[in-house]
């Protein structure tokens, strides 16, 4: 992309497009719009904006909004009041945005977008504005589970053509384009890219909320007029896969944030009667190779991307990044763009010689009958690169530890075996299902930590 060069708001959108559905109604491309340049003119002077909109088409509306005024949109990973708090220090002059009316960071400048629409006129697609690709629209902050949380800029041009990368694929692989529904956070990378980026560029439709309980995301598939492509995660798909009733046919699966088992993605496909494509990337990256988990454990890199090997590991480059990444796992290249995953760098341990993974232990640990969530951690008086012995946080009601380590001992090596294990009633997953660093030391410094 060249310097200078401009990209429209609502790329190859006729008027009647439908961009959105909200509340089982259709919102059509002017109308999109017309609420996007009514809160662009709205909106004060502001080097950024924190987007807490609860709904999914107010919080597009304001990031497009946002992104004409030339306002950097900040996505936190958490709306926890302190690390809100901190972006404002962080971020002089920045603003807030909501979609109700009652602000939710009080000293903090606040706009209601809901109310900043209302009335709006519909504005014709070939009279939206035409945005500098360099422009920086958003800045993410990682969500954590590996460590401290990271910023990462966008810039307009690389968020489009990261966007037609993965539409490409997505869309072959579903028969076409499709409303979308995610249970996903949309203010998380794949939640963004997949719930909002995706419907809004390469049309379907975005869906305005975001269910979390089984019975909810049934309803809103129902209330579509055609097949959905549901957004999840590996967490919430099992949970959808254990309530006892019945979803309506989905276009297709996507599913991220965390491995995926072909035990799974294989129950998924049968309850949807959908393919389901697993997506492999990471805030720095966005989306950057896809895989049919039920018929291979290898990953397809995403067109335009490309892998080569360094000291410290493996490097991505492609169209849609600014410069080069690391990736954060060991990977074993294929050939043909094609790679099979080992694990986080991170996950790899070795007990008394004998080496593998948190990620495998966990999802044999996941997949024990009565377990409904799990993970495997090393205890924090353990050196990490010297591993003598492994815990475990277990969600299992009506269950033992010695129920837990009867289960897994057919399955790992008894060196890998847990001691102590910790029932809990849930684990601290976040909006997107994962498990911040943060929340992971605390449970062990509260559980693990050895008293004096």
């Amino acid at each position: 992309m060249a310097v200078g060069e401009v990209l429209p708001l609502l790329p190859g959108a006729g008027a009647d497009r439908v961009v959105a559905w909200r509340r089982g109604a259709p919102v059509r491309a002017d109308e999109v719009l017309g609420h996007v340049l009514a809160v662009a003119q709205a909106l004060p002077d502001a080097p950024a904006a924190i987007n807490l909109c609860l709904d999914r088409y107010w919080f597009a509306v304001g990031f497009l909004a946002c992104a004409v005024r030339g306002v950097v949109n900040l996505l936190p990973s958490s709306n926890a009041p302190q690390h809100l708090a901190s972006l404002v220090l962080q971020n002089p002059g920045v603003i807030a945005l909501g979609d109700q009316a009652d602000p939710l960071m009080p000293g903090c400048p606040w706009r209601d977008i809901a109310v900043a629409a209302s009335g709006a006129g519909k504005v014709p697609p070939d009279a939206q504005p035409l945005l500098p690709v360099e422009r920086v629209v958003a800045r993410f902050h990682t969500s954590g589970s590996t460590g401290e949380p990271k910023v990462c800029d966008k810039r307009w041009g690389l968020l489009q053509a990261g966007h037609r990368a993965a539409a490409e694929v997505i869309r072959s692989a579903m028969g076409g384009a499709a409303p979308v529904i995610g249970t996903s956070s949309f203010r998380h990378m794949f939640g963004f890219e997949a719930t909002v980026m995706l419907p809004l560029w390469a049309g379907g439709g975005l869906t305005s909320d975001t269910p979390f309980f089984p019975a909810d995301v049934a309803a809103e598939l129902a209330a579509l007029p055609e097949p959905a492509l549901l957004v999840s995660t590996p967490y919430h798909l099992r949970k959808m896969l254990e309530a006892d009733i019945d979803f309506p046919r989905c276009a297709g699966l996507l599913s991220a944030t965390a491995p995926l088992s072909a035990e799974l993605a294989e129950a998924a496909e049968r309850r949807f009667r959908a393919p389901l494509l697993e997506v492999y990337g990471s805030t720095e990256l966005g989306m950057l190779a896809t895989r049919r988990t039920s018929e291979s454990t290898d990953w397809r890199l995403l067109p335009g991307f490309a892998l080569s090997s360094c000291e410290e590991g493996f490097v991505a480059t492609g169209h849609s990044l600014e410069a080069p990444q690391m990736l954060h796992d060991l990977i074993e290249p294929l050939g043909g763009g094609c790679f099979r995953l080992v694990d986080r760098s991170s996950n790899l341990i070795n007990v008394v010689g004998k080496r593998s993974s948190l990620g495998f232990l966990n999802q044999v640990l996941q997949g024990l009958p009565g377990v409904q969530d799990g993970v495997f951690c090393v205890p924090p008086d353990v050196a990490h690169h010297d591993v003598t012995r492994l815990a475990a946080f277990v969600v299992a009601p009506g269950l033992q530890p010695a129920d837990i380590l009867a289960g897994l001992r057919p399955h790992v090596d008894a060196v890998f075996l847990p001691r102590p294990i910790v029932m809990l009633d849930a684990l601290p997953r976040d909006a997107n299902a994962k498990l911040p660093a943060a929340a992971m030391q605390a449970l062990m410094a509260e559980h693990l930590q050895r008293k004096p």
